[in-house]
């Protein structure tokens, strides 16, 4: 039995689990040459889905209505008619909300458990660990000594830029939504100081506050107002590295926003957006230092992992409550 989560209409404003529909085929899926059978084993859920969602142009496509759902997913192979993958093979790639589906196994990556768990090749060993470390450092280009200030600082990037920016010598400020976030950003992350954003009654002067030397990069997974705080703090030359927006992503109105231009020209700083494919020739620089670190001990990760296939439209919508910590993730 087949299960298939297709996008039955576009969200207005926040997603709900009315924008989804479950659709269960009972029959026997065969492979023709060249082809291998996959049964879904984790799947990622993230916050630039939403985007895909709406029919506004972007860079990539929309996802199209009754059809179904793409995410990174790390998957087994069942089946296999394909010279290149063999039963019992562990795959990752952006694949169908499905449980099982066919592949011509193009775009396909395969993953090993025995050097890491299956579901870090979705997280720290996969685009996210990649976002991180290309941003940071194509972008940011940290220096030692340096202060850095990241928003979404609990979430699955922002846990990542931190603990590579300190590896790199810098001062690492984080901003999340709870206490507890908080704590976990300075004590397993190795974060120097945290702010609340929600319990902040001004984020400027904690931000100037916590980095009284002013901030040289800030990597940006929120925009909105957490942002615009930061501005009034950077320093000369200083690096804005815009990742994501998840603050505005299910706005229905135009956001009102510091223009942002007066600050960079005072401080002569730059801003710009990336997604990770620009720097792809870089993924095996990338690629052998995280897992590097990984090994070494002196990168980590935390996962949200909900179970069951059922829930996937969940997890994806409580990324916009702020309920996951480090990599949401659904474990099929």
């Amino acid at each position: 039995m087949m299960k298939t989560i297709i996008l039955k209409n576009r969200p207005e404003g926040k997603p709900t689990v009315s924008n989804f529909e479950f659709l269960t085929e009972d029959k026997e899926i065969t492979i023709n040459t060249g082809e291998i059978l996959l049964e879904a084993a984790y799947v990622s859920v993230d916050p630039y889905l939403r985007g895909r969602m709406s029919d506004a142009k972007s860079y990539v496509p929309s996802f199209e209505l009754n059809k179904p759902v793409q995410s990174g997913v790390v998957a087994k192979v069942i089946a296999s008619k394909n010279d290149n993958f063999k039963e019992g093979d562990f795959v990752s790639g952006l694949l169908n909300w499905q449980t099982q589906q066919v592949s011509n196994g193009e775009g396909l990556l395969k993953v090993d458990g025995s050097k890491a768990p299956l579901s870090t090749y979705l997280g720290v060993l996969g685009m996210t660990g990649l976002t991180a470390y290309l941003g940071l450092n194509q972008i940011g280009k940290p220096v030692a000594g340096e202060t850095i200030v990241v928003s979404g600082a609990a979430g699955a990037v922002g846990s990542i830029v931190g603990q590579i920016a300190k590896i790199m010598g810098l001062t690492v400020i984080g901003i999340a939504g709870t206490d507890e976030k908080i704590e976990m950003l300075k004590t397993k992350f190795g974060f120097d100081a945290g702010i609340n954003y929600n319990t902040s009654k001004d984020i400027n002067a904690d931000i100037k506050k916590t980095a009284p030397n002013g901030v040289d990069i800030y990597f940006d997974n929120v925009g909105g107002p957490i942002s615009d705080a930061v501005l009034f703090n950077i320093n000369r030359f200083a690096r804005i590295i815009i990742c994501g927006a998840i603050s505005v992503y299910n706005e229905t109105e135009l956001p009102t926003s510091l223009s942002v231009q007066p600050f960079l020209v005072k401080n002569s700083a730059l801003m710009q957006g990336f997604i990770v494919s620009n720097y792809a020739d870089k993924f095996p620089e990338a690629m052998q230092n995280l897992s590097g670190w990984l090994k070494e001990g002196k990168l980590t990760y935390t996962e949200t992992i909900v179970e069951g296939f059922d829930n996937i439209p969940n997890a994806f919508i409580d990324l916009f409550e702020g309920k996951n910590k480090g990599k949401m993730i659904v474990k099929i």
